[in-house]
């Protein structure tokens, strides 16, 4: 029987008009038209006609072992004929060995996880932490930051698009400048209970730390007794070119925060990891803090054999690699077209390109669509295009990569003039962009 893909577009786009969002069906329709994905594998994500892109986005960290790695499937699949779920009374093999992992790799004196199902479910978990090992509850949090949309995640986030509309938030947070240790000195206090910020920051738009600046807010955290939170759901696990970015500035947390990759692109599952010191108040109270679907036997699957993978195809050095061959390229087409591009960043293949105004983006993207390509801006500065590739990308995809957004930015370079009003147009309709 032959497949009507047209129809199951249309009926896809008028389900979601319908049943999901109506303004981000018309958003989506904007910047990729009537595009359903089916299938995916590698760096490679395939549309209903048989089309691929290579997937420069990369489920904003997600796949950083691509999609539908072979050995993560096959341990899912054999995890799902013996028991997919928890029964939460008896103990669990699988979510043993993940956190004796996880104490293993992660830096410094880290030792005691909780698995959950996502970033922002580990960051009110680490919030929740910090408040109860230390009594105390104040929090100091980044402008710029973005830490999830649940409520302690949003009050840590920086980004006030996102936020007017749920105030009130947690009490007792202060957002300072990122970067600025200055700031940080003057703010904190002995009623600080944490300081939570990303080691680069993600949706801020690819943002890196000055130099001295996160061994600056370890001695700083230390002196005064408050906690160190490092929000690793974006960097961690390869994506910079170190297993994790807090490793480049020889820095290492009282909590750490995964998520994304640590799923292999398979199964979401998220994790906050502590010291033995800070994990005493969870000790005393084990159950102050649960989750039904949390470390489940398929999503720990999962991540275990991403972590193999990660480990045996050496993927942060390969990031580092790709990354460095990458932003090198893009450098080029900065030069080229200095109107259009601002400035190209990031470590690893986590890249940053900021253009000169956010709504360029508004030709940018679906020019790539159309060409092959997936990306997207971040989401707390849309000036910023982000490439987050799969870290098994290779030269010759990289130059196809680097060949689509030339040409989307020579497209949108004779645009200049009509993007703006375009922008605003649907920056109003979407609360998305604030051009």
């Amino acid at each position: 029987m032959k497949i009507d893909h047209a129809e199951i577009s249309r009926e896809t786009v008028r389900q979601y008009k319908q049943f999901i969002n109506p303004s981000l069906a018309r958003l989506i329709q904007f910047f990729s038209g009537d595009v359903v994905e089916y299938r995916a594998g590698g760096i490679f994500v395939e549309d209903l006609s048989g089309k691929k892109y290579i997937d420069c986005l990369g489920g904003y960290g997600v796949f950083s072992c691509g999609h539908s790695h072979p050995k993560i499937l096959k341990a899912v699949h054999a995890q799902l004929d013996l028991m997919p779920l928890s029964s939460r009374v008896l103990f669990s093999e699988q979510l043993a060995k993940l956190s004796e992992q996880l104490a293993g790799i992660t830096p410094g004196d880290l030792k005691f996880s909780f698995l959950c199902n996502s970033g922002a479910e580990a960051v009110e978990g680490a919030l929740k932490l910090a408040r109860l090992s230390t009594g105390r509850q104040e929090v100091i949090a980044m402008e710029g930051a973005f830490h999830g949309k649940t409520l302690g995640a949003l009050s840590v986030s920086g980004r006030e698009i996102y936020k007017k509309f749920f105030r009130p938030l947690i009490p007792k947070v202060r957002h300072i400048p990122f970067g600025d240790l200055e700031s940080l000195e003057r703010e904190i206090s002995s009623q600080t209970a944490a300081v939570i910020l990303e080691p680069i920051q993600g949706e801020g738009g690819i943002v890196l730390p000055p130099d001295g600046y996160l061994q600056g807010v370890r001695e700083i955290c230390s002196a005064v007794g408050a906690l160190l939170i490092l929000d690793e759901i974006q960097t961690g696990l390869g994506r910079t070119g170190k297993l994790f970015a807090c490793e480049h500035y020889h820095v290492a947390p009282d909590i750490m925060i995964l998520a994304k990759a640590l799923g292999g692109g398979i199964m979401p599952i998220g994790a906050f990891i502590a010291t033995p010191r800070v994990w005493k108040a969870f000790i005393k109270k084990p159950l102050l803090h649960t989750s039904t679907f949390g470390g489940n036997p398929l999503a720990c699957s999962a991540a275990l054999a991403a972590l193999q993978v990660i480990r045996e195809e050496n993927l942060a050095k390969r990031s580092e690699e790709m990354g460095s061959y990458l932003v090198k390229q893009l450098k080029v087409i900065q030069v080229k077209y200095p109107r259009i591009i601002a400035e190209v960043r990031g470590k690893g293949l986590m890249i940053g390109v900021e253009l000169v105004k956010e709504g360029y983006g508004v030709a940018i993207f679906p020019e790539m669509l159309k060409n092959g390509v997936l990306t997207a801006f971040t989401l707390n500065n849309p000036k910023v295009v982000r490439f987050e590739p799969p870290l098994i990308i290779t030269k010759d995809q990289i130059d196809k990569v680097v060949e689509v957004f030339e040409n989307a930015i020579r497209k949108a370079s004779g645009l200049i003039g009509r993007i703006g009003p375009l922008a605003l147009k649907i920056g109003q309709s979407t609360g998305l962009i604030s051009y």
